[in-house]
């Protein structure tokens, strides 16, 4: 667009509030942002001088713009937060996607279900959290199943049962579904759960003291032990986790240095801390804390759960604004309470900027000393590394996992199930795998990576040679890691095969780019076991039943999961057998004989 025609578009432009849409030559969105009068804030970006050096480079790039009209400043707010996660424009601060955190819930089953979940709420549930991570939720429910002995099995699990589970023979569970326990007592346990969930510690100990006490004066020595019990286990918790403040919220600290922002949120859960997370967001270069505090406030929050309070180590000047929109209360001068949290989010975002910028530098040295040792034009973006693992030629399975930046990309790693090769021919099974994996690429048009290391020899590099030659991928480069003397660390010879010569680079053992090819390496490895020994375990059960003639993978299946395994089938009887769905007398007689003769 010509400069007369911005002039014009300016001048028409409304002074009420919205959002505006900042677009490059080819229609792509490079800046997105809010206004509370839409006229004179784009106009800036038009008229005003003496701006910073990215303010410059994005006034070269605009070509056009676009704006929303809103009524109010809070609506601009909440759709420039929706547009920024669709567009993820180069020019904004951008945060990755939060993820769904996950909340304990108690359903509202006859005999009520203690459970994790993430994700969109059912209504008629009552859910408690949210917690940092599954792994802290996790521990939560195993502390809880020790204490209370509520059901945690899934409801289809629940209704199958005829008698009790393992869970009730270990003193997990109550045992609810076959009535080891009354309705009233479960719906006691239920609400003492509740109770502790819900902060109310002091509460739910002068209960439960209160139920021992009566025991004893009813002389059920059995029961007034059990409350006992529980008394002791919780006032350990307290003691673990005491705190002098009792309330819900988020303490946010923020520090910057080397043009990186780190951010980390403690969160305070009942007056504890369960938990903190950083963050590193992106497109920040140049900006205040300040505004990359306001900028990430709405990213983080909006559309999530948020706390009753947010402590702020920084004063913003659209402190109201957000507010409003994320409807809790943002706290900038701290009481003394409120300050210790703040003082614990601040070192620990310092030293996890420290960590950050560490291992970022450590990572690109490393990326450096490859780009060097392989004589590469670039410094490589992407590696993956493929290993094959099996038993004997049983179960064989490909891995292949991918790190970028010198990173692991988890998310990304894939596996592969080898099919239709010889047992332990270990050539043609590196030969799928590539296949599999560049040919699908190549097919959805995604990123190549710079560089396909390969656990083998020579033998193994050449098949990847050949799957690269035969689908017309030249730009990767190609690199054998075979193991050394005595398979010691360290002691790997790379290999590259260049016009048909093939040459061997030994490192020193400490070599930078060693350290991190043998991490690639390793991790290839460990993921195509996890994989492997995973597929054997679940071959050789259903395969043992599906030599019972009638069984097919589906009984198999069926009968594994109503019993939990091989072990637990054996011992049923033939009752018990026909209780699963397709299974009739005939089929259980059989599968009882066979069991019992092997």
């Amino acid at each position: 667009m010509k400069k007369q025609n911005f002039t014009f578009k300016l001048n028409s432009l409304s002074n009420s509030s919205g959002i505006y849409k900042l677009l490059d030559k080819s229609g792509n969105v490079i800046y997105i942002g809010k206004a509370k009068n839409l006229k004179s804030r784009v106009s800036q970006y038009f008229t005003q001088s003496n701006q910073n050096n990215k303010m410059l480079a994005l006034q070269k790039k605009i070509y056009d713009f676009s704006v929303i009209v809103t009524k109010t400043e809070t609506q601009a707010l909440l759709l420039e937060n929706d547009l920024i996660k669709q567009y993820k424009p180069k020019y904004n601060v951008l945060l990755k996607d939060a993820k769904s955190y996950p909340y304990i819930y108690i359903s509202n089953d006859k005999h009520p279900r203690l459970g994790l979940y993430r994700g969109k709420k059912n209504k008629s549930y009552e859910y408690f959290g949210p917690y940092t991570s599954a792994h802290v939720a996790r521990d939560a429910l195993a502390t809880l199943k020790k204490i209370f002995k509520v059901r945690q099995c899934t409801n289809s699990f629940y209704q199958s049962r005829s008698r009790p589970c393992l869970e009730y023979q270990i003193g997990l569970c109550s045992a609810p579904c076959v009535s080891k326990v009354t309705d009233v007592k479960y719906k006691q346990d239920v609400e003492m759960v509740a109770l502790f969930l819900n902060g109310k510690g002091g509460r739910l100990l002068n209960k439960i003291s209160q139920k021992m006490k009566q025991a004893s004066i009813d002389l059920d020595f059995e029961a007034a032990a059990n409350y006992r019990d529980q008394l002791i286990a919780l006032r350990t918790i307290q003691e673990r986790h005491s705190s002098q403040f009792s309330s819900d919220m988020d303490v946010i600290s923020i520090t910057q240095e080397s043009n990186i922002h780190c951010i980390e949120v403690i969160f305070v859960r009942f007056g504890k801390q369960i938990g903190n997370e950083s963050f590193f967001p992106k497109n920040a270069k140049g900006k205040s804390c300040e505004k990359v505090l306001s900028a990430f406030l709405p990213l983080y929050y909006l559309g999530k759960s948020t706390p009753k309070q947010i402590v702020l180590s920084h004063k913003l000047e659209d402190k109201a604004l957000i507010a409003s929109a994320l409807s809790t209360k943002l706290i900038q001068s701290p009481g003394i309470d409120k300050k210790l949290f703040l003082e614990i989010a601040a070192l620990n975002a310092k030293e996890s900027l420290r960590q950050y910028l560490l291992s970022t530098f450590t990572k690109k040295k490393q990326l450096e000393c490859i780009q060097k040792t392989l004589a590469l034009s670039c410094l490589p973006e992407i590696m993956e590394c493929f290993d094959i693992s099996h038993t004997m030629g049983e179960a064989t399975t490909a891995s292949c996992v991918i790190f970028e930046k010198g990173l692991p990309k988890v998310s990304k790693y894939r596996q592969f199930n080898i099919k239709d090769v010889k047992p332990g021919d270990d050539y043609a099974a590196i030969n799928q795998a590539v296949y599999r994996r560049y040919s699908g690429l190549l097919k959805s048009k995604k990123a190549m990576p710079d560089i396909v290391f390969i656990d083998g020899g020579v033998g193994q590099l050449n098949q990847a040679i050949m799957v690269m030659n035969s689908i017309g991928i030249e730009s990767i480069k190609l690199v054998g890691i075979s193991k050394g003397d005595a398979r010691k660390a360290g002691l790997e010879t790379l290999i590259t095969i260049e016009n048909g010569k093939v040459n061997r680079i030994n490192l020193a053992p400490h070599d930078p780019a060693l350290l991190l090819i043998n991490h690639i390496r390793d991790e290839s490895h460990r993921f195509a076991i996890k994989n492997h020994r995973k597929k054997r375990a679940s071959k050789r059960n259903t395969s043992f039943l599906e030599n019972v003639e009638g069984i097919g993978i589906k009984k198999s299946r069926a009968l594994l999961n109503y019993f939990g395994g091989l072990q637990e089938i054996k011992n049923s009887s033939i009752d018990e057998l026909q209780k699963v769905v397709g299974i009739n007398r005939k089929l259980a007689t059989k599968i009882q004989e066979t069991l019992k003769n092997n």
